[in-house]
């Protein structure tokens, strides 16, 4: 699955760089046992033999993750960067390239707050809760955007390009400077943190020249020891309404009547249509319903919706901001709704004062979503297949169903969403895995393949991937030979021609000297 271009690290380097982490870092903070090892395996892999790392450190500040990178540049070894390491579904803690060192930066919890301007300063082993839980504690005056597991990282859910709901979700949007160590182990401040004690750093993204934050999203050029976020203002109320819908066809009029309100900017948040599946994966389990192999079929489904009273597709939707004006929105969105004829709506409603758990979609940390992975029993778990859309009803439709047949042809049951972006629609499919049926675990690297050639056929391609992916998604995005990935390998080859840092990271890997470490 993985790319096969280069090898890990010889055990003799690794020995050398253990010794000199513990020198550096202090024997505590080192972990090269073979039980520490696994515990950065990839839970939810589809194959366990890929992508073990050798080790593991635990830098504390910046200056030491500048001192690990001087040593396995010297020593010639990789690290995969990890800020908790909860990116779930797309390959949790562990590495591309079996054998590298897992750099895990969750010690790294520094919290800076500007409380007028909104803005805060992360290290990466800041996670939702903990902020949630630093901001609760300050009077609750902004919110963050919160993605379905809340375990992870702030900082690491940004630079994946990670959502959540409410009107500052796609998170990756928010960045606002960042300070980064590169391979050498020197460190760059971006945007106007590049002026010694600016005090703008986080209030302009842009600084003088080129901008650099976006460049280290979803890369390997660098490793992000601090970023700044703009958060949300707490609004003086919430109004909106969960509404349920009964057929698979209404998905392209849902779509085609919230994308123009979500273009104008009566709609402010990033609402995710999902279907019948994502709300009874965390209510129910498979056995409760059959015993049969293969997809669901339509019977189960109509008797585990009828139980549980879901639609074919639910979304939930939320006006934040002033109550006058959410007032006068409501009736509209109210409108649009009821005249797709939809099989329930429920309002929802909430007031500055008024505890923040009660209502949904205010920034809350939440992890129960996560309990989807026990959909099938044994030893669960989940992949994520997310290729991004236009905003339309009939592209929309379109992909639903032919992800629909593709899931009924490799006798998969079918959990998939629909998220709003602005202008764009990401179709987040999960493929719920037991690991503890081979017959199934079989079937799973064949599947995602053929959904990714699929996509690439309609010119759609994904806006993340799990690890077994990453060099197959990189080579759809194929305009000119290839001439993006090949920029990005340029850079690579530029700031870390060695390959310390991450390599195969969303399918870039270092050249220069004809492989990892060389």
């Amino acid at each position: 699955m993985v790319s096969k271009r280069a090898q890990g690290p010889d055990p003799a380097r690794i020995r050398q760089a253990r010794a000199a982490f513990q020198a550096a870092l202090g024997a505590d903070n080192v972990f090269f046992g073979e039980e520490d090892a696994a515990a950065y395996n990839d839970k939810f892999a589809v194959d366990d033999t890929l992508h073990h790392p050798s080790g593991a450190i635990a830098p504390g500040s910046a200056q030491e993750v500048q001192a690990a990178l001087r040593i396995a540049s010297e020593v010639g070894i990789p690290l995969w960067p990890i800020s908790r390491g909860k990116n779930l579904g797309y390959g949790g803690s562990a590495p591309v390239l079996a054998g590298s060192v897992i750099l895990d930066l969750s010690r790294m919890k520094k919290i800076e707050y500007d409380e007028e301007n909104g803005t805060v300063l992360l290290e990466p082993g800041v996670g939702f809760y903990d902020l949630y839980d630093f901001l609760k504690a300050r009077g609750m005056k902004h919110w963050l955007s919160t993605p379905g597991n809340s375990w992870g990282s702030v900082v690491g859910n940004a630079l994946d390009r990670g959502v959540g709901y409410t009107p500052y979700g796609e998170n990756t949007s928010k960045i606002c400077g960042m300070e980064v160590a590169l391979a050498d182990g020197s460190l760059v401040r971006t945007g106007m943190g590049a002026l010694e004690g600016s005090p703008t750093w986080q209030l302009y993204r842009y600084g003088f020249g080129p901008a650099w934050d976006q460049l280290f999203v979803q890369s390997n050029f660098g490793v992000v020891t601090k970023m700044g976020l703009w958060l949300m203002p707490e609004p003086e109320s919430l109004m909106g309404m969960d509404v349920e819908f009964d057929n698979p066809e209404d998905l392209g009029p849902l779509i085609d009547t919230l994308a123009p309100l979500r273009r104008e900017g009566l709609l402010q948040q990033s609402p995710t249509i999902g279907n019948w599946l994502r709300a009874a994966a965390v209510l129910t389990t498979r056995s409760e319903w059959t015993d049969q192999p293969g997809a669901l079929s339509d019977e189960v489904i109509s008797a585990i919706r009828t139980k549980y009273r879901v639609g074919w597709w639910g979304v939930s939707l939320r006006l934040y901001g002033r109550e006058e004006v959410n007032k006068a929105a409501y009736p509209i969105l109210e409108k649009a709704m009821n005249d797709l004829k939809p099989l329930s709506m429920r309002p929802a409603q909430w007031k500055r004062g008024e505890p923040l758990e009660n209502s949904g979609w205010t920034g809350t940390p939440i992890s129960f979503p996560m309990q989807n992975a026990n959909w099938h029993g044994g030893r669960g778990g989940h992949i994520g297949f997310s290729p991004v859309l236009p905003q339309s009803g009939t592209a929309a439709m379109a992909q639903f169903k032919r992800t629909y047949d593709r899931y009924r042809e490799y006798g998969m049951d079918y959990q998939a969403s629909f998220a709003f972006g602005e202008r764009h629609l990401i179709n987040v499919n999960a493929v719920l895995l037991d690991k503890d049926d081979p017959e199934m675990m079989g079937r799973v690297d064949p599947f995602l393949r053929q959904l990714v050639a699929d996509a690439k056929a309609q010119g759609y391609g994904e806006y993340r991937t799990h690890l077994d992916y990453m060099d197959l998604v990189a080579s759809t995005y194929d305009f000119n030979d290839n001439a993006l990935l090949k920029l990005n390998e340029r850079v690579k080859n530029a700031l870390d021609p060695a390959g310390v840092i991450a390599p195969g990271k969303s399918g870039i890997w270092p050249g220069a000297k004809g492989g990892t470490c060389a």
